[in-house]
């Protein structure tokens, strides 16, 4: 019998059963952030000749220098949701304020925050990139939205997601009912299910951290990647050390195999005494899609998911993955700092 065929509208729809007050405004955006991916997802494969790769000749809000298909990718994550009224505001890693929806368009009660292009600094490299995003319920009074709409903890997010452009497209997400990939079949232009139901080994194999900062991170962070390096058969100990560089890549790669991914705070730049990710556009959507699956996400000391926002752009250090691999960073920082 031939398996069957799941596109990611028919499961989002299926989803949206679980729901019976639902109106299909949240199934219709999960649909448009589909849409976008595989707008994106054609320019990346044909960056180059397209000729969009390389610098945009301008810094962002972080003070780092803008690609051309980061500006490609923000671009159309904003108009495929500007003006379908399922909106009240968006935010963007690569813009310094909130997004507001045209006043000509409707405003809806949905918040959508995201990250256009994660790791575009290894586009020009052919290395794989990615879209993160999360989306809220609107909370402010007002008729459209604000900043209070996005400076939502972690824990009210309703949705979250990524999309990978690497070998093959994946779009992985959760709305809360487990955490489900799906594969761009380019053949039909479709995303079809072929991940259900992920779910990351409760202790992994894999870490994944940039090790050319070590002597930049604290006591604790450096014993704990010297235990994962140290022989141990009980804990399956040594970990592979696996650095892609790319946060949704190398964070793929754990959900589905198990492992841990680090980025400390270090001392190297004091601008950055929090770490360089972002809590609203990537570290917040990938903890509810790792807890989703069975996993955890930490600042070392506390769950992300509990952390109450304080700015649009607010870093945090990031351990993610397995659970127990982190319950073991959380340890080490505990008793060395």
């Amino acid at each position: 019998m031939a398996p069957q065929i799941i596109t990611i509208e028919r499961h989002i729809l299926e989803q949206q059963r679980f729901f019976p007050e639902a109106t299909g405004e949240f199934t219709n955006l999960l649909y448009d952030i589909a849409l976008a991916a595989k707008i994106i997802a054609r320019e990346v494969t044909k960056a180059g000749l397209a000729e969009i790769l390389g610098l945009a000749g301008r810094e962002n809000i972080h003070g780092e220098q803008v690609r051309k298909l980061d500006v490609f990718a923000n671009e159309t994550m904003i108009r495929m949701n500007d003006h379908t009224g399922r909106l009240c505001v968006m935010a963007s890693e690569e813009n310094p304020d909130i997004i507001p929806i045209p006043d000509k368009y409707p405003c809806g009660k949905y918040v959508l925050i995201f990250d256009p292009l994660d790791g575009s600094s290894n586009i020009d490299v052919n290395v794989s990139v990615g879209t993160t995003f999360s989306i809220h319920r609107k909370v402010s009074a007002g008729p459209r939205g604000a900043l209070e709409d996005c400076l939502q903890p972690g824990y009210k997010q309703i949705a979250a997601g990524y999309i990978i452009y690497g070998s093959s497209t994946m779009m992985v997400y959760t709305s809360g009912r487990g955490v489900h990939g799906f594969t761009l079949d380019p053949s039909v232009g479709e995303f079809l299910l072929s991940h259900p139901d992920i779910r990351i080994p409760p202790r992994g194999k894999y870490y994944s951290v940039n090790e050319g900062n070590y002597h930049y991170w604290s006591e604790g962070v450096r014993r704990y990647v010297d235990y994962l390096k140290t022989p141990d058969q009980a804990t399956g100990r040594p970990y592979a050390g696996r650095y892609i560089g790319t946060l949704v890549a190398d964070f793929h790669r754990n959900l589905l195999a198990g492992g841990i991914f680090m980025y400390p705070a270090d001392s190297k730049d004091p601008k950055k005494p929090h770490g360089k990710l972002r809590l609203l556009y990537e570290a917040a959507p990938l903890a509810f899609i790792v807890e989703q699956a069975g996993g955890r996400a930490s600042d070392g000391r506390r769950d992300i998911m509990q952390i109450q926002p304080e700015s649009l752009h607010q870093r945090v250090p990031l351990f993610i993955g397995s659970r127990e691999d982190v319950d073991k960073a959380e340890e080490f920082i505990r008793k060395f700092g």
